[in-house]
């Protein structure tokens, strides 16, 4: 089975992007999917939710600019079947210094290739700064399918027909003509409120083909869980969230036909 390739994207910023990118991850891991978690934001949450520094050329930086191979920067974790490469601080300078550079867009794909030839990964996830910059469109050509997480409040559905454009002109302009909207997964979502209820009913009558089923409650624990540098299923394995999560890993797997180890 080949690599597939997830894009976690929005041009907004606290939709739950970078949470669901960690224990997406680490949801796929548990079930024996050998998962490989990519940060390319420049904050590195992804890199400090998992327990990792920010170190000086630890990133696909280098990579990037020809210099060295994305394989020789994957890390393991402390969970079986899961990977990562980190971000830091030198990637901010990435969105400038790749427009300057022919097939710009193609650069990550490029990167990732030897990756993804390897067969080490079933899944690959890429977790994208909350802009549709350079960065964050490099992912879109290198992804088999974008995962648009997407918060329970009418500010966050503003965005979702940008994106979703974003992607039909990547695919009309045959930058990458097998792009595919995965899903959509509704996040930060509170049973108490009457807008939770309606939001998720709007992009459900709006796109009922992307909607995925499970839908991430808005907890504390899982707002905690990145500074303590743990997954919520490390840091508190019984709360909603990580059902929650553990359900949505599940849900992937069939949904993409993720292939297990054993």
């Amino acid at each position: 089975m080949p690599t597939k390739v997830f894009s976690i994207a929005n041009q907004k910023g606290g939709v739950g992007k970078t949470t669901t990118a960690i224990n997406l991850a680490v949801g796929l891991a548990r079930r024996k999917v050998p998962t490989l978690l990519i940060d390319l934001d420049a904050q590195a949450n992804a890199t400090s939710g998992l327990g990792f520094e920010k170190e000086p050329g630890g990133s696909l930086y280098d990579a990037l600019h020809g210099e060295g191979e994305a394989m020789d920067k994957i890390q393991e974790t402390r969970d079986k079947n899961l990977w990562m490469i980190p971000s830091e601080v030198d990637l901010s300078a990435i969105e400038v210094e790749l427009g300057q550079k022919e097939d710009y867009l193609m650069q990550l794909k490029n990167v990732l290739e030897p990756v993804k030839q390897s067969g080490q990964f079933s899944a690959i996830i890429l977790d994208c700064p909350p802009a549709l910059g350079m960065i964050s469109m490099n992912s879109l050509t290198a992804a088999d399918y974008l995962l648009v997480a997407l918060q329970c409040e009418y500010l966050a559905l503003e965005g979702l027909g940008q994106i979703l454009s974003v992607v039909d002109q990547l695919r009309e302009a045959e930058v990458n003509p097998d792009l595919s909207v995965g899903g959509i997964l509704m996040t930060m979502y509170d049973s108490r409120t009457k807008l939770s209820k309606e939001i998720v009913d709007e992009v459900r009558n709006y796109r009922p083909d992307l909607l995925f089923k499970t839908i991430i409650p808005r907890t504390v624990r899982l707002s905690e869980a990145p500074s303590f540098g743990k997954s919520i299923f490390e840091y508190a394995r019984l709360n909603p969230g990580a059902f929650a999560y553990g359900k949505f890993a599940k849900e992937v797997i069939e949904r993409f036909g993720l292939e297990k180890n054993g």
